[in-house]
């Protein structure tokens, strides 16, 4: 049985406007990396980026530690985490870690778990950073491309994106607060007209038909939010700007990455990327804010990197 494994997860956006904590995309910007090693006894996280020490208040540390005691795992783990999503924009970083660990707790004990139930284990982890178990941007980090979540029972469906589809990312140099998810999930309206339901029903049902049909254009024009984007846009300097610029250098649907503060913006590779990214920066700097650009492409999801490297 091997001693340890390494899994590389991507970056994932959730929402992507109308699919609030249902639809999630896994993205080729940024990449997180987990080795899970065995010890004699306890769970230790080392790490190269700021990330919580202690496994009961990290991600990855808090699905391994639910695994062991799920399947009464004997011994120890030491969980190395190598730290490359920027945490805390909106980009699915705690949602990576937590993947990775539970794909990798899998494939070390040889557990042969479906990704319906690797999305669940990973889904606790997210505990550590939202104050809720919730599966949009674990779902998209374990299985890659456009994901569907449904739950009660948990249910994941996966659709290969468009291969033309690009989007281009604007991350803001902005200090976010801490337990930044938890906070901007409090801004989300506890009541909505019904009307603006039926709205975000209609968009969210042809961003579905647009990946079904490989549709890139159907995808970005049904990016229309109308319950949380205007709930959580004041958190984010010069959104209305970046969202303008964007669609006006030919973006076809722009929205917050996840909890943001990252903005994305939706179009085909034959658009002009740059233009577009140019269009987001500016947008930022009418608000006195730098931001990093990057155009990226949907993304397979978690990848074995080592071989099992076998007890001697």
């Amino acid at each position: 049985m091997a001693s340890s494994i390494t899994v590389r997860t991507p970056a994932s956006i959730a929402n992507l406007g109308p699919g609030f904590d249902v639809f999630g995309l896994a993205v080729n910007a940024f990449y997180d990396e987990v080795t899970l090693r065995k010890t004699k006894s306890g769970i230790t996280i080392i790490s190269n980026g700021s990330v919580p020490s202690n496994p009961h208040s990290n991600t990855a540390g808090i699905v391994v530690g639910n695994m062991k005691r799920r399947f009464k795992i004997n011994g120890g783990i030491e969980i190395a985490i190598r730290k490359m999503i920027p945490p805390g924009f909106g980009m699915g970083s705690s949602a990576a870690s937590a993947a990775a660990a539970a794909v990798a707790f899998d494939r070390l004990f040889r557990l042969g778990l479906d990704s319906t139930a690797l999305v669940e284990f990973a889904g606790v982890g997210e505990k550590a950073s939202a104050g809720t178990v919730h599966y949009d941007n674990v779902a998209a980090a374990v299985c890659g491309g456009f994901t569907i979540v449904r739950t009660d029972p948990l249910d994941v469906i996966m659709l290969d994106p468009p291969a033309d589809l690009r989007i281009c990312i604007a991350v803001p140099k902005l200090d976010v607060p801490k337990k930044k998810t938890r906070k901007s999930r409090k801004l989300i309206p506890k009541q909505v007209r019904f009307s603006d339901h039926i709205a975000n029903l209609s968009n969210a049902s042809a961003m579905v038909a647009g990946f079904a049909q490989k549709d890139s254009d159907l995808i970005g024009s049904s990016i229309h939010d109308i319950i949380v984007e205007p709930a959580r846009m004041r958190m984010i300097p010069g959104f209305s700007k970046v969202k303008d610029y964007a669609l006006k250098a030919g973006a076809t649907g722009v929205t917050i990455s996840g909890a943001g503060p990252s903005v994305v913006a939706f179009s085909k590779k034959s658009a002009d990327l740059e233009k577009i990214s140019t269009a987001m920066a500016k947008g930022f700097a009418t608000a006195g804010t730098k931001c990093m650009t990057i155009v990226c492409k949907p993304t397979k999801g978690a990848d074995i990197r080592n071989k099992a490297k076998a007890i001697l």
